[in-house]
């Protein structure tokens, strides 16, 4: 199995991507996420977002998400997601007022990513904060052509 790491996420598609996850133990996917290869691999993810958005799915959704990715030392990062006009663009330089903003730990994010956790059940323990359009929270993952098992 490939290590976890930037170099590896650059090379391997979401299917592989989520075995990855599911086959990192938690405690080692935290110790890559406080280390310099965060931004790297924040990154990657992100920029893949667009390729696996579900435009047929989104219907006539416009929405702004802020991804919150809370990291070691009180430091975090946002991204932000516009979905709009039927496409998917994503940037970690946040301008646009969310319609939804949602907060959660590295490891948390890479398992949602991944399919590799339930959101809402991540939500109701307290494992992702929401803010703002809750129903978009509960069908963002539809939006996503997320790998299953």
């Amino acid at each position: 199995m490939t290590e976890f790491s930037p170099e590896s996420l650059s090379t391997i598609g979401p299917k592989e991507f989520s075995q990855l996850v599911k086959s990192t133990p938690d405690s080692k996917l935290s110790e890559i996420m406080a280390s310099d290869a965060r931004g790297k691999i924040l990154d990657e993810v992100f920029n893949r977002m667009p390729t696996l958005f579900r435009a047929e799915k989104a219907g006539d959704t416009q929405a702004v998400i802020h991804w919150i990715i809370t990291g070691p030392n009180g430091v975090s990062d946002t991204y932000e997601t516009v979905i709009e006009n039927g496409a998917c663009t994503v940037t970690n330089q946040p301008v646009r007022d969310p319609k939804l903003a949602m907060t959660m730990d590295a490891v948390t994010f890479l398992k949602v990513v991944a399919g590799d956790g339930n959101p809402m059940m991540l939500f109701m323990t307290g494992k992702i904060k929401a803010k703002g359009d809750l129903s978009l929270a509960a069908n963002i993952a539809k939006l996503f052509d997320i790998p299953k098992g």
